[in-house]
């Protein structure tokens, strides 16, 4: 079942300050959510002033409870108070192909 995760992060002064110390486990996390077939897409959001103050990512789990479990509740962001809310979305992809048009 696909999701899509849209996660603000704290606003606070030592926001981005958390998010970096927690950056280089968030990402190693992801290579292997990647590797495992689970992490479609991901990006940072940016703020007005261009700097990241969010996420969001295209995942693909069995349920929301194992996304939870195996992913959520174990994730640096979350863990390191970097994200202050995390949006999950159930998602269907569309059916794209090159002949449409």
């Amino acid at each position: 079942m696909h999701f899509i995760i849209i996660a603000r992060d704290f606003k606070d002064e030592k926001a981005l300050e958390r998010r970096m110390a927690a950056r280089t486990e968030h990402l190693k996390n992801a290579d292997k959510l990647r590797e495992e077939g689970k992490l479609v897409y991901a990006a940072a959001l940016l703020n007005e002033e261009g700097k990241m103050a969010g996420s969001i990512m295209a995942v693909n789990f069995d349920s929301e409870a194992e996304l939870n479990e195996t992913w959520i509740k174990n994730e640096p962001y979350v863990l390191g108070k970097v994200w202050e809310t995390v949006e999950i979305n159930k998602a269907a992809p569309a059916p794209v192909t090159q002949d449409r048009k």
